[in-house]
């Protein structure tokens, strides 16, 4: 890959993530409803995904896994979350910052919104550069990649109905999710989320060495754990948790680990 198709592929991943989350922006001014902010982020990434592996030339066989996966993603993740935020009126974890922008709530949002086209950038160019990625990718690297993105929908989208259906049972009202998956992990959800950001590598990595540029998409699943474990995944919806659930939340971080599943531990256990 030629210095010039990286740069092309870079800058056209930025400018259409920076147009996205001006929409996602636009959209909020018009609801208020912040929730949706999630909704178009995800849908457009995976636009960006998909267009990105369509216009690929020649078309190979990682351009239309890449196709798909982006596909698929975004449909299953846009969905879900669309269909929870019709339920809302507000995000918790935006409705916080909006709160104390005050007057200027606006265009501090604009500029957050942008922040997150940027952080966003690592994620739409490794589907590039999996679907762009010269040569035609070993058939062990395509079952690798097929199997982690597999693993990765199923787990997440077993997370997220087993949340649902714990929470629309009036039994479980004001108590923690514990059951499933969520016995293993306090965010199973997002740990399986950041698992299919692994796929998109192990299609762009050429091991022979002959290519490098494909380790650039590495960064994604590091982006990605980043921003789910230190930044606006779990700090802030802890931090909610904490707030509404009290001692019961306590008690659940005492024995179910925070990201990577693993046996529940004795509430002594640390």
């Amino acid at each position: 890959m030629a210095v010039s198709t990286f740069v092309l592929g870079l800058v056209g991943v930025s400018a259409a993530l920076s147009v996205i989350m001006t929409i996602a922006w636009l959209v909020w001014r018009g609801s208020r409803n912040s929730g949706w902010v999630d909704t178009i982020w995800t849908f457009g990434l995976g636009l960006v995904g998909f267009a990105g592996a369509v216009i690929a030339t020649p078309m190979r066989l990682q351009s239309v896994l890449v196709a798909a996966m982006a596909a698929i993603w975004s449909l299953r993740l846009g969905l879900h979350i669309a269909r929870r935020t019709r339920g809302i009126t507000d995000d918790p974890r935006y409705a916080k910052l909006i709160r104390g922008w005050g007057a200027d709530a606006s265009l501090n949002m604009f500029w957050l919104l942008q922040k997150q086209a940027l952080v966003s950038i690592p994620l739409g160019l490794s589907m590039w550069l999996a679907a762009n990625a010269p040569g035609s990718v070993p058939p062990v690297q395509a079952v690798i990649a097929v199997l982690t993105f597999v693993v990765a929908i199923t787990g997440e989208a077993t997370a997220d109905e087993q949340l649902r259906r714990f929470r629309h049972d009036t039994a479980n009202k004001g108590k923690v999710c514990d059951v499933g998956l969520w016995r293993w992990s306090r965010h199973p959800n997002y740990f399986f989320e950041w698992l299919g950001w692994l796929a998109y590598p192990v299609l762009a990595i050429d091991l022979t060495g002959n290519a490098l540029w494909g380790y650039f998409a590495l960064i994604a699943p590091l982006c990605m754990y980043w921003l789910l474990v230190y930044v606006s995944g779990i700090p802030p919806l802890e931090e909610h948790m904490l707030a509404n659930r009290g001692d019961a939340f306590r008690n659940y971080q005492m024995t179910t680990n925070v990201f990577f599943p693993g046996p529940p531990k004795t509430s002594t256990g640390g």
